[in-house]
């Protein structure tokens, strides 16, 4: 995983469509009073308490100790660790193992998946959302072509997300032991909150992309790629993001 540091407050005030949009996934879960149930990449606990609004039980970890403590401050009553989620160490815990906006930050999708399958009890379900392949495609192509115009094309990283097809993830699933029993592919424009949406998005998102200019050469890049994509993705007033998301559920056979 690229080493972000996840400002917890403007992800909350300005980034909250990430769980909003998660709470859609809650459906593939459909998560039971009782279960025993682990979201990985809790963010600020927003999904983990409607799940527990349901009556399971649940476990949210994150890689950000910002966000786990926000976590913790907002939800009390719920248990929150910060942990890798490559580096799971659970064995049959779990009834489900739930996860939004998480799994493409993961280079290392073998060993996340292994330790979810670990996790699981038998006939354990996993239901998780991420982004998919042509994923934020524009952002990306405009922040390469702002490094190359500015003759930073070979310091800006622009590969460090996981953006698989449905035949790559299928295949990662079963090579693991998972039944795949759904796999969705899709578009989903995304609105981003204000005139400097899309500068607040990169600077929350992407700024692995920047890790080897100093902050004027990345404030630079920022900006040419923020006026490179204005007049296709500025419209009355919003910024619109070209998310594509991959939804899974899968089950431990």
């Amino acid at each position: 995983m690229p080493e972000i540091h996840w400002d917890s407050k403007l992800y909350n005030e300005q980034h909250h469509f990430v769980s909003d949009y998660g709470a859609d996934v809650l459906q593939w879960l459909n998560a039971k009073a009782g279960e025993n149930i682990l979201d990985i990449g809790c963010g600020t606990g927003d999904l983990a308490a409607k799940i527990q609004e349901i009556g399971a039980t649940v476990l949210g970890i994150d890689a950000s100790a910002d966000m786990v403590e926000l976590a913790k401050q907002s939800y009390p009553a719920i248990h929150f660790e910060q942990k890798d989620a490559a580096a799971l160490d659970y064995n049959r815990e779990f009834d489900a193992v739930f996860s939004n906006a998480t799994f493409h930050w993961v280079e290392n999708q073998k060993g996340l998946l292994r330790g979810i399958y670990k996790s699981l009890k038998h006939g354990g379900r996993l239901v998780a959302e991420f982004g998919g392949k042509g994923n934020i495609k524009s952002i990306i192509d405009a922040i390469e072509d702002a490094a190359k115009q500015l003759h930073f094309e070979h310091r800006v990283i622009s590969n460090f997300w996981f953006f698989p097809s449905i035949s790559h993830y299928a295949t990662l699933l079963e090579s693991t032991g998972f039944e795949a029993a759904q796999i969705w592919l899709f578009d989903r424009p995304t609105k981003l909150v204000g005139e400097d949406g899309m500068l607040k998005w990169i600077n929350q998102f992407a700024q692995h992309a920047f890790v080897n200019l100093n902050e004027e050469e990345a404030k630079a890049v920022t900006d040419l790629a923020v006026s490179i994509l204005k007049p296709t993705h500025f419209k009355d007033g919003e910024w619109t993001a070209d998310y594509r998301r991959l939804r899974i559920k899968a089950i431990k056979k």
